[in-house]
C-alpha cells in the first residue's frame, strides 16, 4: 500500500496546507497557475525550501492540469541518458501538446547535467520545474537560474500540519471502517513535533494509529503514543545544508543582541543535533568579535566552559556552555578591536604597506647607501610611565588610525589613561 502521505496527496491548489503567500487565491502565483490551465504556457520554475512542505505536491497540480507531456526525474538518481531520453520526444505525436520536465532534488545534477537543458528551455520545447532543498542560488547553475523564477516554500506552522493531520484521521477511518480520534494533545504534539514537514507528520500518524488498539469500535491515539514515535522527529538539521548555517547564524546573533532566552533555544538545537564543535567555536568567536575589550576577561572564562564541555561531552556538554552563553549574552559589548583589525586588514590588503620603519627593524647595522645611520629605537620602559612617542606604522600609513575606544567602561577607562599619560609628556 502507498505511504498516506502519497495516498493523501492534495488534487487542487486550494486543497494544498500552508504556502499561501504563493497559493492564497490572489497572489501573483495562483494567478499565474490559474490562467496557464486556460493558456497551456507554464513558466520555467524552481521551488525552493524544506522536505515535507508540499513543492512536490504544487508541481503535480501544476503538472496534471497543463495537458503536456509530463516527465519526472530525480536528481539523486537520473542520468544524462535519462534527460536525452526526455529531449528526444520533442516534436513527437506524444509531447504535441509541449513537454513538462519535473526534476527534483535539481542540486544532485552537476554542471554539465544542467547545461544539457539550457537550449531547449530557451526554445521553449521543454518547460522546467524543478525543486530543491539547497539554497538555488549557490547549488545551480547559473545561466539555468536566470531562465527560471524562484519560489521559495516555508516550513509548514503547527496549525497547517494539524489540520492536514485531521483530514488524515479522517481518511484513515474511511478506509478501514474504523473512525480514528486523536486524543487530547495528541493531535498537538504530532504538529508540532513535525518540524514544518507534512510527510513526517503523516508517517508518524499512520504508526501510531497502525498500533493503536481498537476500544468501542474506534482507535484512539494518545498523547503517549505521539510522543513515542514522533518524539525525535522535530530536528530538522543538516550539518552541510541550509538549516545548518542558519541556526549557527542565530546562534551567534542573539548572542550578539543579548537574549540569552533565544541563544539558549539555538544551542539547544545545536547540541540536540550532536554538533558540539559549532556550538563551541561560534561561542568562542562571539565573546572574542562581540563582547571583546568591553570584558575582555571573558575570553579565558568561555574558553574554559568549551574546554570542559569537550571533556564531558554530549549530553553533560551543554551545562558548562549554557553558563558560557547565557555570561556571552548577558555581557557588554564591543566590537572595536574587530572593527580595527579589519580596517587594517582592508589596507593590507589594498598594498598600503611600505617598509617597516628604520626604528622597529630587526637588524641593528646600516648599509652604505643608508641615508640616516643608526636604528634609533626608543625603548619605551626607559621612560616615564613606560611610553615614548616614535613612528610605528610604516611612512605609507604614517598617522592612520584603525583603533577607535569603546564606549563601555573597560574601553573608556583605558582611554582615559591614555590620555592623561600623553598629555604629561607635551
Amino acid at each position: 500500500m502507498e505511504p498516506l502521505a502519497q495516498r493523501l496527496r492534495p488534487r487542487s491548489l486550494a486543497e494544498v496546507c500552508g504556502q499561501q503567500h504563493l497559493l492564497a487565491p490572489g497572489m501573483v502565483f495562483r494567478r499565474t497557475m490559474e490562467a496557464a490551465r486556460q493558456t497551456g504556457r507554464i513558466p520555467n520554475m524552481i521551488f525552493y525550501g524544506p522536505s515535507g512542505v508540499g513543492k512536490t505536491t504544487v508541481a503535480g497540480i501544476i503538472a496534471e492540469n497543463s495537458g503536456m507531456r509530463l516527465h519526472k526525474l530525480n536528481g539523486t538518481t537520473a542520468s544524462t541518458a535519462d534527460i536525452k531520453a526526455v529531449l528526444s520526444e520533442i516534436g513527437t505525436l506524444s509531447a504535441s501538446g509541449g513537454i513538462l520536465l519535473y526534476l527534483d532534488e535539481i542540486q544532485y545534477f552537476n554542471k554539465r547535467q544542467q547545461q544539457s537543458l539550457l537550449e531547449c528551455i530557451e526554445q521553449g520545447t521543454v518547460t522546467l520545474i524543478a525543486s530543491t532543498t539547497e539554497n538555488p542560488y549557490f547549488y545551480i547553475y547559473n545561466a539555468l537560474l536566470s531562465r527560471c523564477t524562484v519560489f521559495e516554500f516555508k516550513p509548514l506552522s503547527a496549525d497547517d500540519i494539524a489540520k492536514g493531520l485531521q483530514n488524515a484521521a479522517r481518511r484513515l477511518g474511511e478506509e478501514d471502517g474504523v473512525p480514528v480520534a486523536l486524543a487530547d494533545g495528541a493531535l498537538q504534539y504530532l504538529a508540532e513535533s513535525a518540524g514544518g514537514d507534512m510527510r513526517k507528520a503523516l508517517g508518524n500518524l499512520e504508526f501510531a494509529v497502525t498500533a493503536a488498539a481498537q476500544e468501542n469500535g474506534v482507535r484512539t491515539v494518545t498523547l503517549d503514543m505521539a510522543q513515542q514515535v514522533a518524539r525525535r522527529t522535530a530536528m530538522r538539521y543538516d550539518k552541510q545544508g541550509d538549516d545548518h548555517y542558519d541556526i549557527i547564524s542565530a546562534y551567534q546573533k542573539s548572542m550578539r543582541g543579548s537574549d540569552p532566552d533565544a541563544a539558549l533555544h539555538y544551542l539547544a538545537r545545536l547540541l540536540e543535533a550532536g554538533d558540539l564543535p559549532s556550538a563551541c567555536r561560534r561561542l568562542m568567536v562571539t565573546a572574542c568579535e562581540d563582547v571583546g575589550l568591553a570584558w575582555p576577561q571573558i575570553i579565558p572564562i568561555v574558553k574554559a566552559a568549551v574546554d570542559a564541555a569537550n571533556m564531558v561531552g554530549l549530553p553533560e556538554a551543554a551545562l558548562p556552555l549554557a553558563d558560557a552563553v547565557v555570561l556571552v549574552a548577558t555581557a557588554p559589548k564591543s566590537n572595536s578591536a574587530h572593527n580595527a583589525y579589519y580596517a587594517a586588514l582592508a589596507d593590507v590588503q589594498a598594498g598600503k604597506s611600505g617598509p617597516v620603519p628604520r626604528n622597529l627593524q630587526n637588524r641593528h647595522f646600516d648599509g652604505e647607501d643608508a641615508a640616516v645611520k643608526g636604528q634609533h629605537y626608543l625603548y619605551a620602559h626607559d621612560y616615564p610611565n613606560h611610553w615614548v612617542e616614535q613612528q610605528y606604522l610604516p611612512d605609507a600609513l604614517r598617522g592612520k588610525t584603525y583603533y577607535t575606544f569603546g564606549d563601555n567602561k573597560t574601553e573608556q577607562a583605558a582611554a582615559a589613561y591614555w590620555k592623561r599619560i600623553k598629555e604629561k609628556t607635551k
